[in-house]
């Protein structure tokens, strides 16, 4: 079975109380799907969750994750081993660096865990491009 590459998309708002469903459908990726590598974005509680998931299970499964970043580093930053940034991000307004980050994640990868309950907003978006785009798709 070929490796798979997962994404996920949630609202900024999510409730923590979708994080152990958030945790079986992980766990059930990498152990069912062969998921071993996984873009996440570091914006709002649910990519919270799910980077704090997937730092737990890398130390129990062979895979790898990515923080994926919309706006290079400050000065300042420390460098993190997780922490990647899309090529060509540096030409994109501000403005659109997210929307660019969401659809460069939502290109690399072959399923994609969203949690939407609104038909509205950015996560919502991409959870209509997903299925335009006929990805393998988890909704929490």
């Amino acid at each position: 079975m070929k490796e798979q590459t997962v994404t996920f998309f949630g609202h900024r708002d999510t409730p923590k109380e979708i994080e152990p469903a958030l945790r079986l459908t992980l766990i059930d990726l990498i152990e069912n799907k062969n998921a071993t590598v996984f873009y996440v974005g570091n914006h709002g509680n649910f990519d919270a969750m799910v980077r704090r998931q997937l730092e737990n299970l890398s130390k129990t499964y062979p895979i790898k994750y990515y923080v994926v970043l919309a706006y290079m580093p400050g000065k300042n930053a420390e460098p993190d081993e997780h922490s990647i940034i899309p090529e060509g991000i540096e030409s994109v307004p501000r403005r659109f660096a997210i929307n660019y980050r969401n659809k460069w994640m939502l290109n690399k990868s072959d399923i994609v865990v969203t949690y939407v309950t609104r038909n509205f907003g950015g996560a919502w978006k991409l959870n209509q491009m997903a299925e335009k785009q006929g990805k393998v798709f988890i909704a929490l």
